[in-house]
Formats: structure tokens, C-alpha cells, sequence
């Protein structure tokens, strides 16, 4: 797939004439057929930006399009699975996925959907309310593929599995959307599972997009850096810690760096929790088509 998903410009949301802001000042795009996780700490606007998308929430400010136009005007061509995964109680899931399929007529899949179920070995006559956190889950996902949606969002979608079910869920996931194409945004708190998972990132901390672009570019553009403690410059330090006389340092090459130097790339989980644990370090955000993204490597805005 070839176009944009989702854009933000100078997207903000304030909860209350005199409220905090929840999201401010956020810019970014998302490229068609990603796969990208937002990442962040609890309270920091991730599903606030997720309920933007689907059209529960007007920005304060700025602006949010989806598949190129409004969430409302796009609401058929996405599905949304909230956190807490509402379902009606007293139907059973035969029941859900029917309904399911009476409220997307002309785009319902039902062989998908009924697979997504019958792969967890769940009985389509149990009744919603007695089904575990999990299994709701499962029959969430049924509904959103079942839909076939161009975007899927999914907020904290394997919170309430066990790390087998987690695991299985995700790569049944992973694997319908690349078989259909679909863009899927998902936040979600266990950061190690999805470096295999996602191909783009987007990690916000207090409201703000702390960085945001294609995972192995934002990887590319870091380094971990291991030496005597010494200065840095030029280049832009991230996190840094000492041991004795030992500096480990994460930063943002701005040129060469000294032989004296021991340089990794650092993982997801190491760039996520350095940028968490160092609020005040530059933004960046790598934007435009894949062929110009190399020539913002390393800008801070």
C-alpha cells in the first residue's frame, strides 16, 4: 500500500477550559501498511491519540486526518479495539460476529473472523459475560478483522493475556495484516515484543511526540557508546551514566565518532526507556517519503 494512514499537525487535546493538556504540539505521519507501536508511560496520551483517530475525541488543536480525510468520514475503512474491549454481555459470540456482520455489510469477512475464533478453541454459542479477559480479547480482534479494515487501532490490545496467548495473538495479528495490507497502530506497555512485531514507532512522553519514524531508522540514527568519561561534543547526548571512571552514553552521532569509542546499536527497549528517563532531550521525528527520510537522521526539532 502507497499513501499516509495518519497525520498529525500540531495536534493538541486539553480536557476542560482550564485542564492539562493531554496531547500538544504533536506532528507526525504514518506511512500506509505499517505496522507501528506507541509506546509510553501510563498518563502520557496514548489513548487519547488512539480515541482521536477513531473520532471519540475533537483536537483542542491542530489537526488529525486518517486514510487522507477526516476519522469520521474514514470511520468504515477502520476498526478500533478499545482497552477495555466492549462487548455486549448477553450475546453469544455467534451472535457478535453476526452482528458484526450485519453492521459491515458489503465488507465482512466471515471466514476470518470465524478463524480468529475457532483458533482459540472458543465455543461460538458461549455467552460474552462469562468469557476470561483473554478471550474477549480474541473475540475483539474476530470483529475488528472481520471487518477488514484498512487501519487497525488497537489500544493496549494483549494487556489481559498471559505471555503464551500474548504470543500466539500476535503473531496470528502480524499475520493477517500483512496478508491484507493493513496499516496497524497499537499501544502497548511490553516494548521487547514488539521489535520484531513493528516497523515504525512513535513514542510520546507527557503529551509530546518524543520521536517518531520508521523503527530501524530511529535505531540507525543512535548509538550506544562505552569509554573512559570524557566529553561528547558535538554530538547529542540522550542519556549518560558513570561507573568509576567508565561512561556509557546514549547519543545522536553528529560526525565521526573517536577510535576510543566502543559503539552497539541499541535495541528498542534501550532507546525507548533512555528517552523516557531523559525528558529533556531533543525531539525527533523522521517525516516524508522512505527516500528522503535519511536526510533527517539526527535533526532535533
Amino acid at each position: 500500500m502507497t499513501g499516509t494512514a495518519m497525520e498529525a499537525a500540531a495536534l493538541g487535546r486539553r480536557f476542560g477550559r482550564n485542564g492539562e493538556w493531554a496531547l500538544r504540539d504533536c506532528t507526525f505521519r504514518l506511512p500506509a501498511g505499517s505496522v507501528c507501536a506507541i509506546v509510553g508511560p501510563n498518563g502520557a496520551g496514548k489513548s487519547t491519540l488512539l480515541a482521536h483517530a477513531a473520532g471519540l475525541l475533537r483536537p483542542t488543536e491542530g489537526t488529525l486526518t486518517v486514510l487522507g480525510t477526516t476519522p469520521a468520514e474514514a470511520r468504515e475503512r477502520f476498526a478500533y479495539v478499545a482497552q477495555d474491549k466492549p462487548l455486549y454481555p448477553q450475546l453469544s459470540i455467534a451472535e457478535t460476529l453476526r452482528l458484526g456482520s450485519e453492521l459491515n455489510p458489503g465488507r465482512w469477512d466471515r471466514a476470518v473472523a470465524e478463524r480468529i475464533v475457532a483458533d482459540g478453541d472458543l465455543d461460538p454459542h458461549t455467552r460474552v459475560r462469562t468469557l476470561s479477559g483473554g478471550q474477549r480479547t480474541r473475540v475483539a480482534l474476530a470483529l475488528a478483522f472481520g471487518k477488514r479494515p484498512e487501519l487497525l487501532l488497537l489500544d493496549e490490545p494483549m494487556a489481559d493475556l498471559d505471555p503464551l496467548a500474548r504470543h500466539q495473538l500476535m503473531g496470528a495479528l502480524m499475520a493477517e495484516a500483512a496478508e491484507h495490507g493493513t496499516t496497524v497502530v497499537m499501544s502497548s506497555h511490553v516494548i521487547a515484543e514488539l521489535e520484531d512485531a513493528c516497523d515504525h514507532l512513535l513514542l510520546i512522553g507527557d503529551g509530546h511526540v518524543r520521536l517518531a519514524g520508521p523503527l530501524d531508522a530511529l535505531l540507525a540514527a543512535h548509538v550506544l557508546v562505552t569509554g573512559q568519561d570524557g566529553g561528547l561534543d558535538p554530538h547529542t547526548v540522550v542519556e549518560s551514566r558513570t561507573t568509576g571512571r567508565q561512561l556509557t552514553a546514549l547519543i545522536r552521532p553528529d560526525g565521526p565518532l573517536d577510535d576510543e569509542w566502543q559503539t552497539t546499536e541499541p535495541t528498542l527497549e534501550e532507546l525507548v526507556l533512555a528517552h523516557l528517563r531523559s525528558p529533556g532531550a531533543p525531539v525527533l521525528t523522521l517525516t516524508g517519503e522512505d527516500e528522503d527520510w535519511p536526510e533527517t537522521w539526527g535533526a532535533a526539532v
